[in-house]
């Protein structure tokens, strides 16, 4: 019976903040204050544009390394587990 409440509670948990982030991500524009200024205007949105979409994906890629990191710590506590058995 405790496992069904932990398993419940954990699904709860994942599930309100999955609902949260969708229904309440608002569009981004990564953009710092000096980037603004300097692309401001109607003639420079092709520049703007390439501004932002390099400024996501320098942001992706810390969030990728931390993911493969902690997968490969999953899997090492996983196999420690296993010998263990």
């Amino acid at each position: 019976m405790a496992n069904r409440n932990r398993f419940v509670n954990f699904f709860s948990t994942k599930c309100f903040c999955f609902l949260i982030s969708v229904f309440f991500s608002l569009s981004a524009n990564a953009q710092c204050a000096m980037c603004r200024a300097a692309l401001a205007g109607d003639s420079n949105i092709k520049k703007a544009e390439a501004v932002n979409d390099g400024i996501v994906y320098l942001m992706v890629i810390p969030y990728l390394l931390v993911g493969v990191i902690g997968i490969l710590i999953y899997r090492m506590y996983q196999s420690k587990k296993k010998k263990a058995e």
